[in-house]
């Protein structure tokens, strides 16, 4: 008897530790490479990178979880929306710093009118 009720806590305990299926972290991925395509990021290379980087390891992570390898699919799905995340904040560093040279640059044309002279006030 007690061999059969450990046999049954063993069969479970492999069961049960079954990882699931990476569905949800696959589809979270696959929306992060779509706001990294919305923010621009297909116009700064480094970014660009990081996209293509995650749409390889998407496409990876749903043969792994096809083949039952539901947890190298999950970490595969992780990392996808890792780079895509990254590719985010790539294109928006990017955007940002593009803004921050025009003003710089028109400040400078404008003969630095837009910034006060020698303490006066506007």
């Amino acid at each position: 008897m007690k061999k059969t009720l450990l046999a049954v806590l063993g069969v479970c305990a492999v069961g049960c530790a079954h990882a699931p299926s990476p569905n949800d972290q696959i589809a979270s991925s696959q929306a992060a490479v779509r706001g990294a395509e919305e923010a621009g990021a297909a116009e700064v290379p480094e970014a660009a990178l990081h996209v293509k980087l995650a749409q390889e390891e998407i496409t990876a992570a749903k043969k792994l979880a096809d083949d039952g390898d539901n947890q190298r699919a999950t970490d595969k799905a992780l990392r996808a929306g890792n780079d895509a995340e990254l590719a985010v904040a790539l294109a928006r560093a990017s955007a940002a710093q593009k803004k921050i040279d025009e003003f710089a640059q028109a400040t400078q044309n404008a003969g630095g009118e837009a910034a006060p002279q020698n303490g006066a006030t506007p």
